[in-house]
């Protein structure tokens, strides 16, 4: 799920990347979607029929239905600062989490624990 709130500039820029996806290729398509997804948090089917086409007419049709909020430029740009501190805390939660669970799990290698398998059945 990416965001449901934009600023009105990030509106234009939105339209006028889904005309060109419109009237672009295959591979044009997926790099806009890609930069859809990642410069503006924007999915395509957080707001679409699947198997619809989605172009700029639907993004005004979310607009109208509030699936999209337009707010103002500082609304944005405090949202968005507040989700890149929310990521980065969440990362650093994550390596933390994984130099505790380094320390507590001991790695072995699957051929040492072969061998002492086959030793400890075969000794008869």
């Amino acid at each position: 799920m990416g965001r449901n709130k934009y600023s009105q500039g990030e509106i234009g820029q939105i339209a006028r990347l889904l005309r060109m996806k419109c009237k672009g290729n295959r591979l044009k398509q997926k790099e806009i979607r890609h930069v859809l997804r990642t410069d503006f948090e924007f999915n395509i089917s957080d707001f679409n029929e699947p198997g619809k086409p989605f172009g700029p007419d639907e993004l005004y049709a979310a607009i109208d239905r509030h699936a999209i909020q337009i707010l103002d430029d500082a609304t944005i740009e405090a949202m968005k600062a507040k989700r890149e501190r929310d990521r980065q805390r969440d990362e650093e939660a994550r390596l933390k989490a994984a130099e505790g669970n380094d320390q507590q799990t001991e790695t072995t290698d699957w051929q040492q624990a072969m061998k002492e398998w086959n030793d400890y059945y075969n000794k008869e």
